[in-house]
């Protein structure tokens, strides 16, 4: 993968990216901007060319803020990097220190899908917490999150 070297960027060790099943929210929206261009075209052509337009952004926009979601470690921490527009853009995390656990949603549709829900917690707020839905590979992640943990503590580099 290679690295994107803007401001705020990742710079730690890549865990996961948002499944393929964050994209069907797009595609109803797709299939319901068809329809609604198609009644647009019986008012006028004015009017369907704005559907098209703002169906277009929207859905352009959430397929871009789907993609830029990505789950990642460092050395301090666990973060989770996204965003598309400059002052929405950013990385929130857990440090190490302050990580309770990492667990994962265990269900027919996860299992069926490889889409995982996924939670890092924070040990003393449920507010700084990360809560991610539809992620690839989130069981591995969760998996690697709590080993390297584990592993800092038996080291007791935390603190």
């Amino acid at each position: 993968m290679e690295q994107d070297n803007s401001p705020g960027a990742p710079r730690g060790v890549p865990l996961c990216h948002k499944s393929w099943t964050a994209y069907l929210g797009c595609l109803a929206l797709a299939v319901i901007a068809v329809f609604v261009l198609r009644l647009a075209f019986n008012y006028s052509d004015l009017a369907a060319a704005a559907v098209l337009a703002v169906s277009t952004l929207a859905i352009g926009y959430r397929v871009l803020l789907i993609r830029s979601v990505q789950l990642y470690h460092d050395d301090v921490g666990v973060w989770l990097y996204s965003g598309v527009l400059p002052w929405s853009r950013g990385v929130r995390g857990v440090k190490w220190r302050d990580m309770d656990e990492a667990t994962y949603t265990q269900s027919f549709r996860s299992w069926l899908l490889r889409s995982w829900t996924i939670r890092i917690g924070h040990r003393f707020t449920k507010d700084a917490e990360i809560l991610l839905s539809n992620m690839a590979r989130g069981r591995d992640a969760v998996a690697l999150i709590n080993q390297r943990h584990q592993q800092l503590i038996r080291d007791n580099r935390l603190g």
